[in-house]
């Protein structure tokens, strides 16, 4: 399961809305993934989902303001990427009170208009702009983020991106507006003819959850924050330690050539005491480090000047060839 399907179940357990609050969770929702119809009878509003566990919500929500009940249907022929979508049906003799309510809809000279944008007067508290955003979410929200990934995943490559997708740009112009006041910038931008909010930053990631209420899911993406940047840590260790292990070995293989070019010309008889020493030492361990060349010699040498005299080494073989 996706951790933005997960996310969205948790709210939609915690939907426990006042009529204002309410008001703003449909709105969003309507603006995220409604579609809506007019016809001689009148307005034929839906909202088109692949979270089934939005139905038992939404029904209860409603009937507990308006009296009515909600249909369900299963969109057969709309599937992407093997998910199957539902259609959450509202009733034809409330639906254009709800759209009325929710701001979706005014009336302009006594005939309905469309909002593209957000009616200021259904979010005007910090409350209702947090269900808005939650309904906003719920609706066309979507994230790249996979909790608990191996080591041999890239976890880097999803990071923590979130992303809101419409047809509307009014609709995530204000979104994006409304997003500010929390401290949240995302940017809006196009692709493919829709229109996309999004962020990746993990600690914006995390204030979105927790201006919705996800609770479990902040605490869930702490969890694979953390988790990640210990891998992260190793990684860097392991990868320092082995570009050492490779230097070292690098470096004692151009030493011990060199050393094996004296011995195949003027010999090692030819050299000081000191070079002698430093030059068998080498020798008789070709793969330690520096440091520990210093431990296995009795000369009283510093690690800079045991490096200068196995220079000294390979300049002598070098002026040899």
């Amino acid at each position: 399961m996706s951790f933005s399907r997960e996310a969205k179940l948790e709210l939609i357990q915690n939907v426990h809305e006042n009529a204002d609050t309410a008001f703003a969770f449909l709105s969003g929702l309507f603006h995220g993934c409604g579609e809506l119809k007019r016809s001689s009878s009148g307005f034929e509003v839906s909202l088109l989902t692949d979270i089934n566990e939005l139905y038992e919500a939404l029904n209860s929500l409603c009937h507990s303001l308006y009296g009515d009940f909600l249909e369900l249907d299963v969109e057969d022929d709309y599937v992407i990427n093997k998910t199957t979508y539902y259609r959450i049906i509202f009733p034809s003799t409330s639906a254009e009170q709800i759209l009325k309510d929710c701001g979706i809809i005014s009336l302009q000279n006594g005939e309905p208009s469309l909002n593209f944008g957000i009616d200021h007067n259904i979010v005007c508290s910090e409350e209702t702009k947090k269900a808005f955003i939650r309904g906003a979410f719920i609706g066309c929200g979507t994230s790249a983020i996979k909790l608990g990934e191996s080591q041999t995943q890239k976890a880097s490559a999803t990071g923590y991106h979130i992303e809101f997708s419409s047809k509307n740009h009014d609709f995530l112009s204000d979104l994006s507006a409304l997003l500010f006041e929390f401290g949240i910038m995302p940017k809006l931008i196009t692709r493919k003819n829709t229109f996309v909010l999004y962020f990746k930053e993990a600690e914006a990631v995390k204030d979105l959850l927790a201006i919705m209420g996800a609770n479990e899911s902040v605490l869930a993406l702490s969890v694979e924050i953390a988790a990640r940047e210990k891998r992260n840590q190793v990684n860097r260790q392991v990868n320092c330690i082995n570009a050492n292990i490779s230097k070292t070995v690098e470096a004692s293989l151009k030493q011990i050539a060199a050393i094996n070019t004296i011995i195949s010309t003027i010999g090692l008889d030819s050299l000081s005491d000191e070079l002698q020493e430093v030059a068998m030492l080498r020798l008789a361990n070709p793969e330690e480090s520096l440091d520990e060349l210093l431990e296995l010699s009795t000369i009283k040498l510093s690690k800079s000047g045991l490096n200068h005299r196995l220079n000294k080494l390979i300049k002598i073989a070098k002026e040899l060839d």
